[in-house]
């Protein structure tokens, strides 16, 4: 069966939420297919100690402030699955719940989303489909024979499995260092980076993240020097749990290590560890396999963009993948910006 609408958003987390939004308030025909069974998009999947860099103050989507949690500062993950599925009701987004989509084409004057249930036409796409789903393994010689347990932080939910274990964390962002601090005291820790931690100024939340990003983005198209943005600043926010583990002495960072062994990991010096598990805390790629028909991925699998829209494809807008979509689109307070400018853009196209 195939369907017809104006939009296509694919992705129901809080990037395709807030397209979703501002779609709505244009009066664009839309739905929104997201494969997940339930709201929270990826959310819903984190480890269990996870809470936000900022206040819910500075932690909203478009239109609708998120509620305090009772309590907290800095809400947790639940919270905001909590606050993701309320703002799904809230504003009656058609989000269409178990929808896989496939594959998107060219097809005359639109595209064509396939999905494994059914075909949408639409006059344009909004893609917001995010990371998570797509984690990253660096290519570290033996891999494969390392014995060991070997998890992605997608997998990592919370130290009790790793009491008493010989734990390496690779990894020196805000995961590797967050689940480093979740692990330190219960397991026996390795955190191992490329290069020396470099913390943030304890003051900076999420907030700042975002201010930083946006100077950058309007210097960059402003055409005056690049400030750096958020990497000029420092690599791991320094949240509570982390800056408590950091001040008591239990971060300790070790240079990447050159191999995997069977039984753990060796340096380029001849030194050696054993480790019960690695967890790679090695970030993530975009998830646009859907789009290889189209082939219009570069570097490092983004699709070139300007702003939210793609160069090649003016029909196919990229929502919250990271600055390359818009500064800061990956975060809550980020995304609502450049969702607004991907309706405006969309719009007018369909007002031609």
């Amino acid at each position: 069966m195939t369907q017809s609408t104006d939009v296509v958003v694919i992705g129901g987390g809080q990037a395709g939420l807030a397209a979703g939004y501002h779609l709505r308030r244009l009066g664009i025909e839309f739905v929104i297919l997201d494969s997940q069974a339930s709201p929270g998009g990826a959310w819903q999947h984190t480890w269990d100690s996870l809470h936000l860099f900022s206040p819910t103050a500075h932690s909203s989507l478009p239109g609708r402030l998120m509620p305090v949690q009772p309590g907290k500062v800095h809400p947790d993950a639940q919270h905001v699955v909590s606050y993701l599925a309320d703002y799904e009701k809230r504003y009656e987004l058609p989000v269409q719940r178990g929808t896989w989509v496939d594959s998107v084409h060219r097809d005359g004057p639109g595209l064509r989303v396939e999905t494994d249930s059914e075909s949408w036409n639409a006059r344009a796409v909004i893609s917001a489909t995010g990371t998570w789903t797509r984690p990253f393994l660096p290519a570290v010689p033996g891999r494969r024979d390392y014995a060991g347990r070997q998890l992605h932080t997608v997998q990592y939910r919370n130290p009790a499995d790793f009491a008493g274990r010989r734990v390496i964390v690779v990894g020196g962002g805000n995961s590797g260092a967050q689940i480093a601090a979740d692990l330190a005291g219960t397991a026996d820790l390795t955190w191992v980076t490329r290069r020396p931690p470099r913390y943030l100024p304890d003051e900076i939340d999420g907030s700042a993240l975002f201010d930083a990003a946006t100077a950058r983005r309007q210097a960059l198209d402003a055409g005056r020097t690049d400030t750096g943005g958020v990497a000029s600043l420092g690599d791991i926010v320094a949240v509570p749990p982390v800056r408590a583990a950091r001040d008591a002495g239990l971060l300790t960072a070790t240079p990447m290590f050159s191999r995997l062994t069977e039984y753990g990991v060796a340096w380029a010096d001849g030194t050696s560890a054993r480790a019960d598990a690695i967890i790679w805390c090695t970030g993530f790629r975009p998830d646009l396999a859907h789009f290889g028909s189209l082939r219009l991925r570069g570097t490092r699998g983004h699709i070139a963009a300007i702003g939210t829209r793609s160069v090649d494809e003016p029909r196919l807008h990229l929502l919250g993948y990271g600055d390359w979509t818009g500064p800061a689109s990956a975060t809550l307070i980020g995304v609502g910006r450049p969702a607004r400018e991907a309706a405006r853009e969309i719009a007018e196209l369909l007002r031609a």
